[in-house]
């Protein structure tokens, strides 16, 4: 049985980090929910903007709607939109088996709105309600705006992926936004079923401090931090509050571990997934971790809910004068910037392979 088998019965889902329609045309998808126990997928602006840059696959698209005068953003949610819901399709018996626990696929709203909750709240609703697909996730950042976009967004009944969550204090705070908007359902007299998860953002952590903490400590700081995340979250899910509003047939949301390739090449590839194994979580893992782990991986034991020995390992990054609080804000707003960069080199790909089918017809 392989290694990605095992984790699955451990109770972790596994997910794909990249979306290509190559990957659908070619059945490698399909193959990977058949083979390896993927059971949903996530996307970004930097997996599209890799993809449409480096295949000729969209080609025929773009130069259909190159004539029309589409804007390249307008073209960016058509491409994505049509890749995802064939992706949701493909996930939907999964998201039906487990009673929509499971099978989701993810849609980012646009990284220039990353601090901008109207413009969130519009966005999330417009693509939702386009991709018509009930295990569609709508990814909408953890900044400080967007936090009020995403109980917005989960009191309207849109599935959210609260992505760029690094520390615990972002993780209660997104978790506090979601309990709040599923509140307000309940309060409403609707339907409080509507899915969650909070994605933490794993290995950033260590490539922040690569060249600043003793070797001794290197690689430790995501795992560490993660441990410090996931008590906060099984502390979370048993809580009054949560119980209450479980009681009331809400879905938990789950913790999503993601940035889990191991960017370190003196670590192991499979690194992230090993010590991230936990039941009722999520890792969405880019395809070269996902094929590494299935291959050679191997399992440990389960992550302990109190985190281990996450606070003792923590505690010995303020030798090098390491302010994780500071850290963390600052990896947010990389994080943010660095995706509004991929969104922006994406539009130019878009644009440009436009103008030159415009020019040729």
């Amino acid at each position: 049985m392989k290694a990605t088998q095992l984790l699955h019965n451990q109770g972790q889902s596994l997910w794909l980090d990249n979306i290509t329609r190559d990957l659908l045309n070619s059945g490698t998808l399909e193959r990977y929910v058949r083979e390896l126990s993927v059971t949903g997928l996530t996307s970004n602006p930097t997996i599209f903007e890799h993809a449409i840059k480096n295949s000729a696959t969209y080609d025929t698209a773009i130069r259909e709607e190159a004539t029309k005068g589409t804007s390249a953003e307008a073209l960016f949610f058509d491409l994505a939109l049509e890749d995802l819901t064939r992706a949701a399709d493909l996930f939907r018996p999964v998201y039906d088996r487990t009673n929509g626990v499971d099978g989701w696929v993810s849609l980012e709203v646009s990284p220039l709105l990353a601090h901008d909750t109207a413009g969130t709240i519009a966005a999330a609703r417009e693509l939702f309600t386009r991709a018509a697909r009930p295990n569609l996730f709508i990814k909408i950042p953890g900044t400080p705006e967007g936090l009020p976009a995403i109980e917005e967004a989960i009191f309207l009944g849109i599935p959210v992926n609260v992505t760029l969550l690094f520390s615990r204090e972002h993780y209660l705070a997104a978790a506090e936004a979601y309990l709040r908007g599923i509140e307000r359902r309940i309060e409403a007299g609707l339907n409080p079923k509507i899915g969650s998860v909070a994605s933490i953002f794993v290995s950033r952590w260590d490539v922040a401090l690569a060249d600043r903490v003793p070797p001794a400590l290197d690689g430790l700081l995501g795992i560490a931090m993660s441990g410090r995340i996931y008590r906060a979250y099984v502390d979370l899910l048993t809580s009054p509050r949560w119980l209450r509003v479980y009681n009331a047939g809400a879905l938990p949301q789950r913790l999503l571990w993601a940035s889990t390739g191991t960017k370190n090449p003196r670590a192991p590839d499979t690194l992230y997934v090993k010590a991230l194994a936990a039941p009722f979580t999520v890792n969405t893992m880019p395809e070269a971790t996902l094929k590494a782990f299935a291959d050679h991986g191997e399992l440990g034991p389960t992550m302990p809910p109190d985190g281990g020995e996450c606070e003792h390992v923590l505690a010995r990054f303020d030798e090098p004068g390491v302010n994780l609080v500071e850290l963390a804000a600052r990896l947010q707003d990389e994080g943010a910037k660095s995706f509004s960069k991929s969104w922006n080199e994406l539009m130019e790909v878009i644009a440009s392979r436009s103008a030159t089918f415009r020019r040729s017809a």
